[in-house]
């Protein structure tokens, strides 16, 4: 039996994962979707001082409080950061990473800098613009727009430290969405991803499903029980 903790990222929550944790029990396993601060049904929550530190503290604490041991930490998107930090502060409890079309930091990178100056200007005039300066608002367009929060702004500023030697040596997967929605500003990013973890030496895996996984929740789950 296999312990999963699944992070979303920006604008979800810990809802967006309901389908993928139904199926990981069904098959005996245990599995764990925190909403980070701020977000979801913890939107109540959200303020100008969350940063990155913040959400990766929810995961760790998680990981403390439920006593969770050989966890598959799995992060999707801005989720990709937080799994990251989490792995810094608490690697004797993960067994392996996976990035689902998730950022890959290096040292001292935030999401502002994978993410680069032109994109990262469209989100902050957003914040200044429609979110009093700290928080982007979310596209009620996409799907399940009616559950999306808006994101606070820091913690796509915040610069992860990454210096753990063990952290550094947990297996890791990359997963790449390969579904390109009209309009995607994260595709040519999350190819670049993918290309750094490979060239790291990570396992890597492909799905043909789109950044935001509409129905490919069936997809997710196969690939998590099979890589566990």
């Amino acid at each position: 039996m296999a312990t999963f903790v699944l992070v979303h990222g920006a604008w979800a929550g810990g809802w967006m994962w309901r389908s993928v944790v139904r199926d990981l029990r069904a098959q005996g396993h245990e599995a764990f979707a925190p909403t980070l601060t701020g977000l979801g049904e913890r939107v109540h929550l959200a303020n100008p001082a969350i940063d990155l530190d913040t959400h990766v503290l929810d995961v760790v604490q998680l990981l403390r409080y439920e006593r969770l041991e050989a966890v598959v930490l799995v992060g999707h998107s801005y989720g990709g950061m937080v799994i990251t930090g989490v792995a810094e502060c608490a690697p004797e409890r993960i067994t392996q990473l996976v990035y689902l079309d998730a950022f890959v930091p290096r040292d001292g990178e935030s999401v502002a800098d994978v993410l680069g100056r032109v994109r990262t200007r469209l989100f902050v005039r957003a914040a200044h613009v429609h979110g009093d300066g700290w928080r982007v608002p979310a596209r009620r367009d996409r799907p399940e727009g009616d559950r999306l929060t808006d994101m606070p702004l820091k913690p796509g500023l915040q610069p992860l430290t990454l210096r753990d030697p063990t952290a550094r040596t947990l297996p890791r997967t990359f997963v790449l969405f390969t579904a390109k929605p009209a309009g995607d500003l994260l595709r040519p990013v999350m190819r670049r991803m993918a290309v750094r973890a490979q060239r790291s030496g990570w396992g890597y895996r492909e799905l043909p499903i789109e950044h935001g996984r509409g129905e490919g929740a069936d997809a997710v789950a196969r690939l998590l029980l099979e890589l566990a």
